[in-house]
C-alpha cells in the first residue's frame, strides 16, 4: 500500500483550470465510423474551449491486441487532422499515455478502495474469463464477507486474487448525462465487477477511471452502450473522493433501424471510405452530422468551422443512420468546391490508373463538375484506352436530331476537316468542327453527337468531341471516326 505523500504526488501531477478531452481507443484493428465520430467529437469539445485533446492507448486486454492497430490509429486520426496535444508519441505532463505502461498506478488505487471499504479482494476460482463480472452472485460470494485480518492473510500468502467493486446492495446511484439528463440505477442491478485482475492488470473499467482523474479529464464522450456502467464508474469516483467528469453518451451509428455498424458485416472502416474515393473532409463533416445538429440550415463545415459551431446541445438521443447517399452528396459537393489545382492533384493518381500519357490536367477539369467519389473516375476514363465494341443504336438520339443515316452523312463531312488540320488542339479542332457545322447549316449537337460516339462509344462521357479529340490524338481520333462510319454504313 502507497503512503499518502504518493497519492498527494499524483494529484499535483493533474493540470487543472482547462478543459480536457481524450480519444481512448483499443489497439484491435482499424478505426470504424463509431471510433472516428467519438475521436471527432471529443477533438471537438477540446477545441472549442481552448483546452487540450488527448490520445490514450486502452491495450489492457491483451487478448484482442492486433499488431499495427496503434500505428493505423495514428494515421486516421493525423490522416483526419485530430491532432493530439498530448499522447504516447509526444509525451505530456500525465504520461505515459499506454495503460499497460502506466500498470503500476492501478494496484495502489485498489488497495486504497480495499482499505476504505469500497472494494475487495475475490479468491473464489474463476469460472472464465477474468472479466466476466457476472460470475458471482453477490449474495453467496464468500469474499465479500471476509474480514480484513482474513483477506490480508490470504493475500500475503500467495493467494490468488481478483479485487471486486464493492456495490451496496441498498439505494440507488444518479449520475448525469449531457444528453440523456439525469439517470438513476438501483443498486441492487448493478454487479461487484473485476478492478484488478489475478495477471496485475486493471480491466478497462477500472483503468479507465483512474486515468481519467490523473490524466484530468473533464469531458469523457463515448456510446450508449457504456450507459450502463456510469453508475458503477460514480461509484469508483465517489469511493476515492474524487469529482466526476462531464460525460456524454452518444447514441450509436446504425447500418439501418435494427443493424449497428459492424466491419464483420462489411460495413466501412474509416480507411475504407477513404479507398472508396471519398474525401476525408466530406467524410469528417458528414460524421460530425450522424447525432449531431447544428444551429440553422446550414449543413458543410470545415473541421474549424465544426470547432466554432459544435455545441452539446445539438446531439441527439436518437440512433443515427449511416447513409452512403448523404455521404456521397456531401463528397460530391466538396470535390466542386476544391481549386482545379486542389482537384486535379486528387484526381491525378486514379486517372493514370486508366490512361497514360494524356493531358491530365484536361481530364481532370472535365470530371470535376461531375464527380462523385475519387474512386469512379477510372471507370469513367476506360474507352479512352480502348474504343469499347458499342450498339451503333447510341448513334439515335431525338434531341441532337440524329440516326444511323444522319450520322453516316455527319461522319462523311467531319473525316475529311478533321484528317486536313495540321495543329491539333481544342481551338483549331474546335474551330474546324464548328465552321463545319455553320457549312452545312445544321446546329452543332447534329454534328457533334455522332462525332463523340464514334470517339468514345458511350452515350456519357466526361467532355465533349472536341476534348475527346484532343486527348486522343489526332491519329487515334481520326482512327475511330473511320471505325464508326465503316460500321454506320454497313448497317444503313
Amino acid at each position: 500500500m502507497k503512503n499518502q505523500a504518493w497519492f498527494d504526488e499524483m494529484e499535483a501531477r493533474i493540470p487543472k483550470g482547462e478543459v480536457r478531452t481524450r480519444f481512448a481507443p483499443s489497439p484491435t484493428g482499424y478505426m470504424h465510423v463509431g471510433g472516428i465520430r467519438t475521436a471527432l467529437y471529443t477533438w471537438l469539445i477540446a477545441r472549442k474551449n481552448g483546452g487540450k485533446f488527448l490520445l490514450r492507448i486502452e491495450d489492457t486486454d491483451q487478448g484482442r491486441f492486433v499488431e499495427g492497430a496503434t500505428e493505423i490509429i495514428y494515421s486516421s486520426l493525423r490522416d483526419a487532422g485530430l491532432t493530439w496535444d498530448e499522447g504516447p508519441d509526444i509525451g505530456g505532463p500525465v504520461g505515459p499515455y499506454v495503460q499497460t505502461q502506466r500498470r503500476d498506478l492501478y494496484l495502489p488505487y485498489a488497495e486504497k478502495l480495499v482499505e476504505n471499504g469500497h472494494a475487495y479482494r475475490c479468491f473464489c476460482e474463476k469460472a472464465a474469463s477474468e472479466e466476466d463480472t457476472g460470475e458471482f452472485d453477490r449474495a453467496e460470494d464468500p469474499c465479500r464477507s471476509l474480514t480484513k485480518e482474513e483477506s490480508d492473510r490470504r493475500a500475503a500468502a500467495g493467494e490468488p486474487f481478483v479485487i471486486r467493486q464493492r456495490i451496496p446492495r441498498e439505494g440507488s446511484t444518479t449520475f448525469h448525462d449531457e444528453i440523456f439528463g439525469d439517470i438513476t440505477a438501483p443498486n441492487a442491478d448493478l454487479d461487484d465487477q473485476v478492478l484488478m485482475k489475478r495477471d496485475g492488470l486493471p480491466t478497462y473499467n477500472f483503468a479507465n477511471v483512474i486515468d481519467d482523474h490523473l490524466m484530468g479529464i473533464t469531458h469523457v464522450v463515448r456510446g450508449t452502450e457504456y450507459l450502463s456502467s456510469t453508475p458503477k464508474y460514480n461509484l469508483l469516483y465517489e469511493g476515492l473522493g474524487w469529482e466526476v467528469p462531464r460525460y456524454i453518451h452518444c447514441s450509436p451509428v446504425m447500418r439501418d433501424a435494427q443493424h449497428k455498424l459492424s466491419k464483420r458485416h462489411g460495413d466501412p472502416t474509416y480507411d475504407d471510405l477513404l479507398n472508396q474515393g471519398y474525401l476525408r473532409e466530406a467524410i469528417l463533416n458528414y460524421v460530425a452530422l450522424l447525432g449531431w445538429s447544428p444551429a440553422g440550415e446550414r449543413e458543410l463545415f470545415t473541421l474549424s468551422e465544426l470547432a466554432e459551431a459544435f455545441d452539446l446541445k445539438g446531439l441527439s438521443k436518437s440512433p443515427a443512420i449511416f447513409d452512403t447517399v448523404k455521404l456521397t452528396y456531401f463528397n460530391s459537393a466538396y470535390i466542386r468546391n476544391k481549386t482545379p489545382e486542389e482537384f486535379h492533384a486528387l484526381a491525378k493518381p486514379y486517372i493514370e490508373q486508366a490512361v497514360t500519357g494524356m493531358d491530365t490536367a484536361l481530364i481532370a477539369s472535365l470530371l470535376q463538375q461531375r464527380c462523385e467519389k475519387l474512386s469512379d473516375i477510372p471507370a469513367q476514363l476506360t474507352f479512352l484506352a480502348q474504343l469499347p465494341d458499342y450498339d451503333p443504336e447510341l448513334y439515335v438520339n431525338k434531341k441532337s436530331k440524329t440516326d444511323k443515316a444522319v450520322s453516316v452523312e455527319m461522319l462523311q463531312a467531319a473525316l475529311p476537316v478533321v484528317k486536313a488540320l495540321e495543329s491539333w488542339n481544342a481551338d483549331t479542332v474546335h474551330d474546324a468542327l464548328m465552321g463545319l457545322a455553320e457549312q452545312l447549316q445544321v446546329k452543332n449537337a447534329k454534328l457533334l453527337w455522332p462525332v463523340r460516339i464514334a470517339l468514345s462509344g458511350q452515350a456519357v462521357t466526361p467532355g465533349g468531341a472536341v476534348e475527346i479529340c484532343c486527348l486522343l490524338g489526332k491519329d487515334e481520333a481520326v482512327r475511330r471516326l473511320e471505325r464508326g462510319l465503316s460500321r454506320l454504313t454497313a448497317e444503313v
